[in-house]
């Protein structure tokens, strides 16, 4: 602790100072409530740091900005709520079929529509998997603490630019708005992924979509040293677009492979109490502080209760779920949602009868009482 910067700050400015702290370079963005914060705390810090920070007129414009900044070699964010969120799927479809680095911040308010926006809800599960057309796949993480912002924010621009994809950063209000402790990590102390660049010379052909041995893709600046073409059309290794059934194969499995045959090294998780548990809760975001509130109240009574948190959403970490589940007679999923990802957790698990969904979907964040109650009613039926 000697050396380190212990802060106490709003969960929104502990993802911007983790976003700087990757090597943020551009931001653009459009005021929405609860992730205002985010782009206010940018135009002030940004900037200092030799930054760009632009508003744009509306959250497509902002999406496209991130977009076109990450072509040109800078590393970029754009921040939102569910609505705007809804608005940047086209153009961040394009950056998945492009293959764009990029980093996007949904902060989940209670909904549907506008909804209410000072409250918090974990409702754009399902729109931040399948909100683009077409077939796709996507890194989609979260945290349910300051610290775990901090270290998954970074996380977020590593996985962008290893896999050359946009990434999701999936919060709530509440942690967004919440206030707590966090100690920053000394430059170098956490590893940070820089953009790889093609090593092609100048006036030699490059090709923007030829992968190495190791699958990864190198990238060359936009405007520098080659000319090339980039469309959200189903292309060739030149980016230009094709309609050619074995490349368009070939295409659209590499885009849905290199994140899903990865999913072990994508996902992250954390584990509470796991070795002996027979009820084991999973949760995320917000909603896991209750939940693991509620496994140590039960641990002090003596009764063998265990939380596995998801940090990745998507890709599901399925393996994982099955694993940790094998041995529970009750698994009980903790969301602020009418049920997405308990959803998931029953294609995964060898007894899906066993697995049951413990919600609040009222505005009101979920407590543990609101779990005990729950749990108590489904465990008392003998189901």
């Amino acid at each position: 602790m000697k050396n380190k910067q212990l802060k106490f700050m709003q969960g929104n400015e502990v993802c911007a100072e983790a976003a700087l702290y990757a090597g943020l370079e551009f931001f653009a963005g459009y005021p929405i409530t609860p992730s205002s914060e985010i782009l206010e705390y940018m135009a002030k810090r940004l900037p200092e740091l030799g930054g760009c920070f632009i508003q744009m007129e509306d959250e497509i414009a902002s999406m496209c900005a991130i977009i076109g900044a990450s072509l040109t070699g800078r590393k970029s964010m754009t921040a939102t709520s569910g609505p705007g969120f809804s608005l940047m799927q086209e153009a961040l479809g394009f950056a998945i079929m492009a293959e764009i680095p990029c980093v996007v911040v949904d902060i989940q308010r209670f909904g549907p529509s506008t909804g209410l926006p000072t409250q918090g809800a974990q409702q754009d599960v399902y729109q931040a998997r399948w909100g683009r057309h077409g077939d796709h796949s996507i890194i989609v993480l979260t945290a349910s603490n300051h610290q775990d912002v901090f270290y998954i924010t970074v996380d977020a621009f590593n996985l962008s630019e290893t896999y050359r994809v946009p990434v999701i950063l999936l919060f709530d209000e509440i942690i967004a708005h919440l206030r707590e402790k966090v100690i920053f990590p000394e430059p170098g102390e956490i590893p940070v992924i820089e953009r790889l660049r093609t090593s092609v010379p100048e006036g030699v052909d490059y090709h923007p979509y030829l992968p190495r041995e190791d699958g990864r893709l190198p990238m060359s600046d936009f405007g520098g040293k080659h000319r090339y073409n980039v469309t959200g059309l189903f292309h060739d290794m030149w980016g230009f677009p094709t309609t050619d059934p074995k490349i368009v194969h070939g295409l659209l499995h590499h885009l849905v492979d290199k994140i899903e045959v990865n999913v072990n090294d994508i996902a992250r998780t954390k584990e509470y109490y796991l070795d002996d548990a027979e009820v084991i809760l999973i949760s995320y975001g917000s909603s896991a502080r209750t939940a693991l509130h509620t496994v140590r109240s039960k641990r002090r009574k003596g009764e063998r209760w265990g939380l596995l948190e998801l940090n990745t959403l998507w890709p599901f970490p399925r393996s994982i779920v099955r694993e940790k589940c094998e041995d529970a007679d009750y698994i009980f999923v903790v969301e602020m949602n009418m049920g997405q990802t308990v959803n998931e957790v029953k294609k995964c698990v060898d007894y899906p009868e066993r697995v049951y969904l413990v919600n609040r979907v009222d505005g009101i964040f979920i407590t543990p009482t609101d779990v005990k109650n729950i749990t108590r009613l489904i465990m008392g039926r003998g189901v």
